[in-house]
This record gives C-alpha cells, structure tokens and sequence, in this order.
C-alpha cells in the first residue's frame, strides 16, 4: 500500500538546521467515540454486508484523519457481546441483526490494522456489567449471559445488568477484557460511566431495587461489616483496580481509561449541582484517579461553558485538582450537541472548549462523543474542529508506562517505485508508529502511519524520520538522504 504525505499545516516557516533538530509535533489526545449500541455510529444498521460495513468504518478512520484527530475508541462489548471474534461471548446483533450470527469478518481486527496504517492509535470500549440493551431486538441465544447464568445477569426495568457484587462476573468480565488485551494490538482499553445503572422505574414510578439481595444476604451472613451502599461501591473499586493491575500484568503498554459521568458529587466543587454518581452509580471516580487506577481519565463534561451549575471549567479544574498520580486528563465532550438547530449547541462551543483545556498545563487533549457528528458534518462541527485542530499533533507520552530506553531511531531510504518517489522505513520491536516530516520549499508535510508499507515522498528536499513506541515516546530523527 502507497501512503501519501497528509497536506498539513507548514510546521515551520524555515528548515532546521539539523536533522537532530527537525520540527516539534504539539502533543494532543484528540480522539473520537465509535459507539456501536443501537448502532448509533456504526454499523449505520444491522445486517448490512461485511464490505459495507468496512466501507462505512473506512469513513469514519478517514474523516478522523481528516480532521487531524489521532485516536478512535471503538465500542467492542455492547452489552455482553463481541464484535470481535470470541470464545465467551456471543457476536453482537448489531452487526448481523442477530444475536450470535458471525459477520464474515473481524471487525475488530479490521479496525485495529486500518486504523494503525492510518497513524491512528485504536481503544477498544467495554460495558464491564450490561448485559442487555432495549434496543436488542433478537433473542439471546443459549450461549448468552442472560441464558447461560441468569444468576448473574438480571433484569432491571428495560435492560438486563450483570451484579456488580457477584465475584463470578467480576471474573467473567474480567476474563473477556483480557482476552481482548492479549489477542489483538489495541494501544488502549475504556470503560464509560455505566457501573451500576441508571436508575429506572416501574409502572408506579417508583426506582425500582436493584436486584443483587442474594449476594448482599450471603455477604452479611459472612460477618460483612459495610453498609450496603459501601459493600456495593467497594465491588465496583476492586474491579477498576483489578483491571488496571492485570492490563499491566498482561500488556504493560496497553493504556487503561475510564470515561465516568462529569460530576464525583454536588458541591464538588461549591455550586455544582447534578447526579450524585457516588450515590446513584456507586461509582467512586474520584479515588480511582486519585490512587492512579487508570492511564487516562475522560469525565463527561457535557454542559457548556456558561452552564453555571454544571460548569465546564470549574469541573474541569475540579477534576484537575484531584489527578494527584499525574495521569492524563481528557475530558470528554458532547460534541453531538452541536445540532445547527435552535435548540442545539453552537459549533463554537465546543471550540470553545478545546481552548480552556489549552489554557491549562495539566490538560492535554479531549473526546468527542461522537463519530456521526464529524463524519456528517453536522451543525459545522466538522470545519470548526479543521480550524481548531488546524496543525497536526501527537498523543502525548505516558511516560510512566515506559520502560528501558527511549526509542531506537528507524532505518529509512528513499527510492523510486513506479515512477514516484518513496520511503521505506524499518523500524525495532516496540514501534507503534514512524513520523516522517518532509520539507517542501519552506514548509514541511507530516505522516504518521505504522510503516508498513511504502510512503509517498516528494523526490528531493530534506526527509526527517522518527520512530514513536508504544507509550509515545519518540525517538532521535534520522535524515534520509
């Protein structure tokens, strides 16, 4: 395959004056949500065609590197399924419009090596305890959660949801996280902010319980001491840090990000009002960043600047003040709010956006929710994001992932094929991507890809290539002559 130069923005207005001096990249999260319940990103609807569905997941990948985003988080386990090839669950209906029906391909694998050629890193986004979505339509199949340990998957108003306390579906969801960190060259895996559900209510309009009274019952008759809200939150935490540990136990490099609901608590900090997801979720957001339990932390900061109850900077620095690992922190945002409607967001907003998290040095990039928006464009989100990502970025490092030296420089020559001039890189064991900057004039053009096939470059002028590994270090350059 023939990689082109992307046209980016001049880097530079004049050359360097070594090739141990080439230009800087800035380093920048810039990812986009995939989501695949209901299919609401991809595929456009069930039971298209494999071709189709790659066509269509093409589109997304090349609208990402259009807009000079650099990572996708692509939802793989809907509610207790796969869309990828798997031994433990059954295939996902939203591919084939039926529960457990193979789709020809693998999706996952497919989006992994298309999105890397495209210098794109690819996490691959579970739901650690849903195991049934209203939208499901087909039947579950024997093989299913549901069918196979009703015990541990049960209905709870219109889904069905895997017990949190239960140590068997702690293992189980565990198990399939893992199976996909070791099988498949993902840079990343992501959970969002569905630990215990919403509450939902019955025909009376009352919440109605969730079910897990069997294993509170057998917890107490073993001496448990924690209130029930505690004993559930405790279940919660002890699966975050067990997937943290045993991500890096299988795959050291593999990052771990967790995108949980915007708000910890009410009145952290003063003034901010909303969902109490420590009480409703018991999910304690706060001590997984604290105790550094993830590699990058997405809260879902969904309201607008202006929204002085649910303030997009005060959260954000809110949230700041509490990263006290020095992990990554890349707010998600609601950029499919931005509608072109009356009611809906201005493009702007989000722009908006993107600049407090700049203004700040302990924030480094974001998430868009979601893939439909920029690839349709809609409520000119899509050019707002070309003028505010107008220059190409890396994903910044994490360097306490690292391990041994920083990366060896790749191997690179230019030649003719066909006609055209190309370089062919080689890179040591370890590399995720090569950087390879050409200067044209006084400007120079970037691609990031995974060298695995020839780059198209112009026949003469300078060529700096580097080498990034999987945490994102990057190497010393080398100049091809």
């Amino acid at each position: 395959m023939l990689r082109l130069l992307l046209g980016l923005t001049a880097l530079g207005l004049c050359a360097p004056a070594r090739a141990a001096d080439p230009p800087a990249l800035k380093r920048e999260f810039r990812a986009v949500w995939v989501a695949t319940v209901s299919n609401i990103d991809w595929p456009s609807k069930p039971g298209l065609s494999a071709d189709q569905q790659k066509k269509e997941l093409l589109a997304i990948l090349d609208n990402a590197v259009e807009l000079k985003l650099n990572a996708v988080i692509f939802q793989v386990r809907p509610m207790a399924d796969a869309l990828y090839a798997s031994e433990l669950e059954p295939w996902s209906e939203y591919l084939t419009g039926q529960i457990g029906k193979a789709p020809g391909y693998d999706p996952l694998a497919f989006a992994v090596a298309e999105a890397h050629t495209r210098g794109l890193e690819l996490h691959a986004w579970f739901n650690p305890y849903r195991a049934r979505h209203p939208s499901a339509k087909s039947p579950a199949p024997a093989d299913h959660l549901t069918k196979k340990r009703p015990d541990l998957a049960k209905p709870y108003g219109t889904h069905a949801w895997m017990n949190p306390t239960n140590p068997e579906v702690q293992e189980h969801s565990l198990r399939v996280f893992l199976d996909v960190v070791k099988r498949y060259d993902i840079d990343g895996i992501h959970i969002d902010d569905y630990f215990y559900p919403y509450k939902e209510k019955g025909p009376d309009g009352k919440v109605i319980p969730f079910p897990d009274d069997d294993t509170w019952e057998a917890y107490q008759k073993q001496g448990g001491k924690l209130s029930r809200d505690d004993w559930r939150r405790d279940a919660v935490n002890v699966f975050v840090r067990r997937m943290y540990e045993e991500t890096k136990k299988a795959k050291p490099w593999v990052k771990v990000g967790i995108s949980p609901f915007g708000i910890w608590r009410p009145g952290h900090p003063a003034g901010i009002a909303g969902l109490d997801q420590y009480a409703e979720l018991y999910a304690d957001a706060k001590l997984w960043f604290n105790e550094g339990w993830v590699d990058y932390f997405t809260p879902q900061l969904y309201w607008p600047i202006a929204q002085e109850k649910q303030s997009f900077p005060k959260l954000l620095d809110w949230w700041a003040g509490e990263n006290t690992k020095k992990r990554h922190l890349w707010p998600g945002l609601y950029t499919s709010r931005v509608t072109g409607a009356a009611k809906g967001w201005n493009a702007k907003e989000i722009g908006d956006q993107i600049a407090v998290t700049r203004q700040r040095s302990d924030t480094d990039g974001a998430v868009h929710f979601s893939a439909k928006a920029l690839v349709r464009n809609t409520g000119g989100i899509a050019e707002e994001l070309k003028k505010v990502y107008a220059e190409p970025a890396l994903v910044p490092a994490s360097n306490w992932l690292a391990k041994g030296n920083t990366p060896a420089k790749p191997e690179a020559v230019r030649e003719m094929a066909g006609g055209k001039a190309v370089l062919r890189v080689k890179t040591a064991p370890g590399t995720r991507f090569v950087v390879v900057r050409a200067q044209t004039g006084d400007r120079w053009v970037v691609n990031v890809s995974d060298a695995s096939g020839a780059i198209a470059v112009p026949e003469t002028g300078r060529i700096v290539v580097t080498a990034l590994d999987r945490v994102g270090r990057e190497s010393e350059p080398v100049e091809v002559k």
